[in-house]
């Protein structure tokens, strides 16, 4: 997923009048986060790491999710972004994003029962309802739900919106090594 991300990046830089004032992420697991800010003039972020500095704003936060291969690969990222120490912990169910998209009714009644749970037995001020698959269901499920339920997908397009401060020391978009092996579009960029 991170190899395709920076090649759309790549293919839609090589586009006419192509110059985005920021580029979000639209995958909760935010791959190739890192390698596209190192080539982007603009400022980068992905659904994850937009949750993370929503719900930090409210405290300890646990992030509940469909699809229980997630969990390991959540908390490496919360670590290397630097939010592991308000990340009280993870929860997955196991229907996949996909699944709990394809029964909304059925995904609503499970999500707001973890969101509950993870409230509950963690303690946290915030659960950030993620992934694309869940999106919209934050607000069906936060009447049920003590603390703030965090749509991934909302916070995104919230950061996204703003015109953020965060600017990349990088005047152009490329990378400072040659690359090989990839699509001409990343390689013109390198």
């Amino acid at each position: 997923a991170a190899h395709a991300l920076l090649d759309a990046w790549a293919h839609d830089l090589a586009q006419p009048h192509s110059r985005p004032d920021a580029v979000l992420i639209g995958c909760f697991g935010d791959p190739g986060l890192m390698a596209l800010r190192e080539s982007s003039p603009v400022p980068i972020t992905g659904l994850a790491e937009a949750s993370f500095i929503e719900a930090a704003r409210h405290g300890r936060f646990a992030i509940v999710t469909g699809g229980e291969r997630w969990g390991p690969m959540l908390q490496r990222l919360a670590q290397a972004l630097g939010h592991a120490h308000g990340l009280a912990g993870i929860h997955t169910v196991a229907p996949t994003g996909a699944q709990l998209a394809a029964d909304p009714i059925a995904a609503r009644a499970l999500l707001a029962q973890a969101c509950r749970d993870v409230v509950r037995q963690m303690g946290v001020q915030a659960v950030i309802l993620g992934g694309a698959g869940p999106a919209g269901i934050a607000a069906a499920v936060q009447p049920q739900v003590s603390v703030p339920v965090i749509d991934s997908v909302v916070a995104g397009a919230t950061w996204a919106l703003r015109a953020h401060p965060v600017r990349s020391e990088r005047k152009v978009a490329g990378f400072d090594v040659a690359w090989v092996g990839v699509s001409q579009e990343m390689a013109t960029l390198g």
